[in-house]
């Protein structure tokens, strides 16, 4: 595991050797080398000089030239001894020193080996080691399972099993330039499972290293983010060499409307020698106006696209143009479409021409291809056959067009729809023209011309024979439908021609006139008739007239209308209606009965008015006539009640207590049925003042009171403490309240509480009223504000029922509304919504 790192860590073995070269190449051991060379130098140099004595014959020691020579050696041998003795000791020193040094570099060594170990063994990365060209893959290191790279070494190593097909070829090419040619290399790869890993491949003293590492997710997504940048130049790349390969001109601009790129047919339109030098000059093959329409056009989700003209190499060429704008510019693309629209204008006009023709005629036509889709129709042909435009316009096949027909029963009923529909198709592969006769299911019975083109495909003309065919029977069938109506109506009815004579005539008019069938016979002239009609009127706004407004030679006959009232009493409606070919119809309508009738209603309504009126006098009448002596009864009452007229018995207290309650009673009604005609006749004007709402309740409370204690029912008032100020007639204002809270206590049983809550609504014044009483039935609250409608439901008094209806008259005078909620046996609500009145009403009042 520690052969990847060579420089930090080697063998002890190489360690000594290198040790033992470094001592070899010290200075002292030079020295030493010296010497002995020194030695054997000065040998050699006495040998000559002993030798000369000896010839000369002067004494010399017995020494021979072997003995000097040993003895040279010898003394060399020592003298070098003893001086690489002393250096070697000197050196020794420095040795134990370097040892130390390189024991304490290798005990680093170890240390950062065991942290490198540590850091390789990271499960974000594996690192796969290769010993020369030849030698087996070493891995170290593994990736996370998520990312789907094999644990086991020889799964990983088979790169095309876990990275996808671009990747693993990458990155097999990449590990082979490596280890062969020493070329580092960095990737980014994506797995089998969409992960994103960073492959660094490095050659390290002599080995080749690939590291795989899990990337983060910002390394992640900037590694993602490579790729599909890589893809992207790859895509724009080809898509470039693909328009650049095509005939059609297509530019790039960016956000301000400049070109960025064209491609070669661009530049060859542009007349520019290359299309880098047709950006860089700004050549346009588009007018400066078309590119501002463009520019003002173009969106993002609309695209421009149109036919525009523009000169290219001096002459005027067609271009359909479509540009797309983006986010940071546009492209487009122009497509010559010269020819093309020239022989499309003259196809355009000559079909346009074709199509006005038939279009205008009424008799249906409709062209089919060689392909037999439908390439034309006309108006007609849609309205006889009924069809949607839209269906037309999508060129069905004929067939197609048959069973639909078919199915909405428009065809003709065949006992074989198929062999008659393979009939009408054989046109296609006819010579010669096809005619054949369909009655259709609607009544209408067509001819069919069916004419093959020589190109192929057919044209189909339908002609209507329905009127020509059934014309005369029609005719017929219309006289004797006409006639028989015309006999069977109640209606008198004479036709005439323009010379006067009678056409026909029916029963009810001879009977209507009192003539027989042969005065009013066929032929017979207008003269001879109107004096056969003159017994039953000959006044001249009869027959005379009718017989100017016949016989006139105007060209504009007017039509009249008009009453007769016959010497028999019979009332007729008549009517003189001009009719074509200048002839006249008379009708005449018998409303006796109707006009009986209506006198009858006129006269009934008459003498109600008269009753109305004459009710409306005797109870105004009465209402006056009856209130003077109520009012001295009530005042003598009131009197003999004072001390000083003299006392009374209990008797006489009590009889005149009856009448003071019983003359109150009656004032009450006669005032409440004056208040009523009042209303009815539409002379009720309401007084209207600014009210204090607090002081109006308090003042009701007060005059309540008797009445209260009467009934033995309390009365709770729930109101704001300021319930401000509205405009209202405080009199009718405060006679509804009463009449409500009368109404409540009457039926409100012995000692229960009679609730009356008060609020504001904006500026409309709200209260609502409720008593514990029986209750009514959905009739009862129905009918309760109908005038002298009184229930016997328990009630401490019984009245003439005008409460109420009082009530409802007032609110409506004040534009409110009232309304009763009720069941039986859960008591009663009477819940009244009053508006405030308008400054300019209170100040029409004032004035």
């Amino acid at each position: 595991m520690t052969a990847g790192f060579p420089s930090l860590w080697r063998p002890a073995t190489d360690l000594t050797t290198s040790v033992l070269r470094k001592v070899a190449q010290r200075p002292a051991v030079a020295a030493m080398r010296r010497l002995l060379t020194c030695g054997s130098a000065l040998a050699g140099f006495l040998a000559p000089g002993i030798v000369l004595a000896q010839s000369a014959g002067a004494p010399v020691p017995a020494f021979d030239s072997i003995d000097v020579a040993g003895y040279a050696v010898l003394l060399g041998t020592i003298s070098a001894s003893l001086i690489f003795a002393a250096v070697l000791l000197r050196q020794r020193n420095r040795l134990d020193v370097e040892v130390r040094e390189l024991r304490s570099a290798y005990s680093d060594s170890q240390y950062k080996i065991s942290r490198y170990q540590t850091l390789i063994a990271d499960k974000n990365r594996r690192t796969v080691i290769w010993e020369g060209h030849n030698g087996k893959a070493e891995l170290l290191g593994q990736l996370p399972a998520e990312t789907g790279a094999p644990q086991q070494d020889p799964d990983f190593l088979a790169f095309g099993r876990w990275l996808k097909p671009q990747s693993a070829t990458e990155v097999e090419r990449a590990i082979e330039a490596l280890r062969l040619h020493a070329k580092s290399f960095e990737l980014v790869v994506e797995t089998q499972r969409g992960e994103v890993l960073d492959v660094q491949g490095n050659l390290y003293g002599g080995r080749a290293y690939a590291h795989f590492v899990a990337l983060d997710n910002l390394r992640a997504e900037l590694a993602e983010l490579k790729i599909e940048r890589n893809r992207l130049r790859s895509s724009i790349a080809t898509f470039e060499s693909l328009l650049d390969s095509i005939e059609q001109p297509v530019w790039q601009r960016d956000a301000e409307g400049r070109l960025v790129w064209v491609n070669q047919a661009y530049s060859d339109a542009a007349e520019a020698s290359s299309p880098q030098l047709a950006v860089q000059e700004g050549r346009e093959i588009l007018g400066t106006l078309t590119r501002e329409k463009i520019k003002a056009s173009a969106t993002p989700e609309s695209p421009f696209h149109d036919t525009v003209s523009t000169a290219v190499r001096g002459a005027r060429t067609y271009f359909d143009v479509v540009d797309v704008r983006g986010p940071t510019g546009s492209c487009g693309m122009a497509i010559d479409v010269s020819s093309a629209e020239t022989l499309r204008e003259e196809l355009t006009r000559t079909l346009k021409s074709h199509a006005d023709t038939l279009d205008h005629l009424a008799t249906p036509v409709a062209i089919f291809d060689a392909d037999r889709s439908l390439q034309f129709y006309n108006q007609a042909f849609q309205q006889l056959w009924g069809l949607e435009a839209k269906f037309l316009e999508s060129r069905p096949d004929h067939a197609e067009l048959l069973d639909r027909l078919r199915a909405a029963h428009k065809l003709p009923e065949q006992l074989s729809w198929k062999a008659w529909k393979e009939n009408c198709l054989s046109v296609y592969r006819a010579l010669e023209t096809q005619t054949d006769l369909w009655h259709l299911p609607n009544g209408q019975t067509l001819r069919v011309i069916a004419s093959a083109h020589p190109q192929g495909g057919a044209t189909w003309v339908f002609e209507n024979l329905t009127e020509q065919v059934n014309l005369e029977t029609r005719y017929n069938t219309l006289v004797q439908v006409q006639g028989e109506t015309i006999d069977h109506l109640s209606e008198g009815v004479a036709v005439f021609g323009p010379d006067g004579r009678i056409q026909l005539s029916n029963p009810a008019f001879r009977a209507l006139w009192g003539i027989t069938e042969a005065q009013a016979a066929f032929g017979t002239h207008i003269r001879l008739l109107e004096a056969a009609c003159g017994p039953s009127y000959d006044k001249p706004d009869g027959w005379k007239a009718f017989g100017k407004m016949i016989t006139s030679f105007e060209d504009e006959r007017p039509s009249s209308q008009g009453t007769l009232e016959l010497y028999s009493g019979l009332v007729l409606d008549y009517a003189v209606t001009p009719l074509p070919n200048a002839q006249t119809m008379l009708t005449f309508v018998n409303m006796t009965d109707s006009v009986r009738a209506e006198r009858a209603l006129k006269e009934k309504n008459e003498a109600l008015q008269k009753a109305d009126e004459l009710k409306n006098d005797f109870v105004q009448h009465v209402s006056y006539e009856l209130r003077s002596p109520l009012t001295n009864i009530i005042g003598f009452t009131d009197l003999l009640k004072t001390p000083t007229i003299g006392p009374l018995n209990e008797r006489q207290a009590e009889y005149i207590d009856h009448i003071s309650t019983s003359s109150s009673v009656l004032l009450t009604i006669v005032n409440d049925i004056l208040d009523l005609a009042t209303v009815d006749a539409g002379i009720m004007q309401l007084d209207y003042s600014e009210i204090d709402l607090s002081d109006l309740l308090d003042d009701v409370s007060m005059q309540m009171t008797d009445r209260l204690q009467e009934g033995g029912v309390t009365l709770e008032i729930a109101a704001p403490a300021q319930l401000g100020n509205m405009i209202a007639d405080r009199q009718r204002l405060k006679q509804i309240l009463i009449k409500i809270l009368t109404n409540a206590v009457n039926y409100a049983p012995e000692g229960s509480v009679v609730s009356m809550k008060c609020w504001r609504e904006a500026d409309d014044f709200v209260f609502s009223v409720r008593d514990s009483g029986c209750g009514m039935s959905a009739d009862l609250v129905s009918s309760a504000f109908d005038r002298f409608s009184t229930s016997a439901r328990g009630g401490k008094r019984s009245g003439p029922g005008l409460g109420l209806s009082i009530v409802q008259s007032f609110v409506n005078l004040h534009n409110g509304d009232v309304k009763i909620e009720s069941e039986p046996g859960n008591g009663t609500t009477v819940n009244c919504r009053i508006p405030s009145a308008s400054l300019p009403q209170l100040i029409a009042a004032a004035e």
